[in-house]
């Protein structure tokens, strides 16, 4: 038997996919659906540390009240409609499906109120916060709305953070981390390829149904093993549109305050108290309560 016979005669290799190990429906309050917070699940997929799966109708919109954080990144995206952003420093736009609302809370900053009604009645989105590294968490504050158009799309996912088959985000978040929002056609199928040391991962469907070796559904949260691809095929009924997000796990630990998130006492400390001190120049609540967004408030 000749080299390129045996070679032909071997079975092909098998794709070892991952599976879901976790799935949770969260827990609910009005519109809001939180997947994870850092004292359950975010502890497991950290950097991962916080999803909210959101809804806002048209008699809702604006109730988010103005509050702080720190050590965080935040980072929202839209699965269905828009809202507008109204900025000194960032100009006025549309975040719809694609697009980003990225606020490095970093040392300190309030907001809530940045992204006001936009043309749509519904919107349904996702807000995911990430842990910082220790030489972020308490550093200079970056916020930035980017819209679709300026967002890099592979295949059926849009880059919203990390990199996807060479191409990046232009969000300028911390190393080692990707998140793809992902919309695939009735029983389209597509495979993700984690980059290496990306052990860290989940998956969260906004509306339709997916198979990834289990069946999720609209408002599932489903988390993954530590190794192998992940492959997703949507059921006949599609569309169906979801959040992936994989990471190197974070390797410091979780220190929390009421809205913070830190690696350690002393990182809290400084930033509850930078908190502090915004929310004593912040104008007062009345004049917050306007038809335009209101711009986050970092001081100076």
């Amino acid at each position: 038997m000749t080299v390129s016979t045996l070679a032909a005669s071997l079975p092909m290799p098998t794709r070892q996919d991952r599976r879901i190990v976790h799935i949770t429906r969260g827990r609910g309050h009005g519109g809001i659906v939180r997947l994870m917070s850092p004292s359950d699940l975010g502890e497991r997929l950290k950097p991962f540390v916080f999803l909210d799966l959101f809804e806002i109708d048209g008699e809702t919109m604006g109730g988010m009240p103005v509050h702080p954080h720190s050590g965080i990144a935040t980072v929202t995206v839209l699965a269905e409609g828009d809202l507008r952003f109204d900025d000194p420093e960032q100009g006025q736009g549309t975040i719809a499906y694609g697009a980003v609302e990225w606020m490095r809370a970093s040392g300190g900053v309030w907001h809530g109120q940045e992204l006001s009604r936009g043309e749509a009645s519904h919107v349904r989105g996702f807000q995911l916060w990430i842990a910082l590294p220790p030489e972020l968490e308490n550093g200079p504050v970056e916020n930035a709305y980017i819209e679709a158009k300026a967002m890099p799309q592979v295949g059926p996912a849009r880059v919203i953070l990390g990199q996807l088959d060479g191409t990046s985000s232009p969000v300028n978040a911390p190393a080692g981390i990707t998140y793809l929002l992902v919309t695939l056609g009735a029983n389209e199928e597509w495979t993700y390829e984690p980059p290496v040391g990306h052990s860290a991962a989940f998956v969260a469907v906004s509306s339709g149904t997916i198979d990834v070796g289990s069946t999720l559904r609209a408002g599932d949260m489903g988390v993954f093993d530590h190794d192998g691809a992940m492959h997703f095929q949507a059921d006949a009924d599609g569309p169906t549109t979801f959040v992936l997000g994989s990471a190197i796990p974070h390797p410091h630990d979780l220190v929390l305050g009421y809205y913070s998130v830190h690696s350690s006492e002393d990182a809290l400390i400084r930033g509850e108290t930078r908190i502090a001190e915004l929310g004593s120049l912040l104008p007062p609540a009345g004049s917050l309560k306007r038809e335009r967004s209101v711009p986050v408030f970092k001081g100076a």
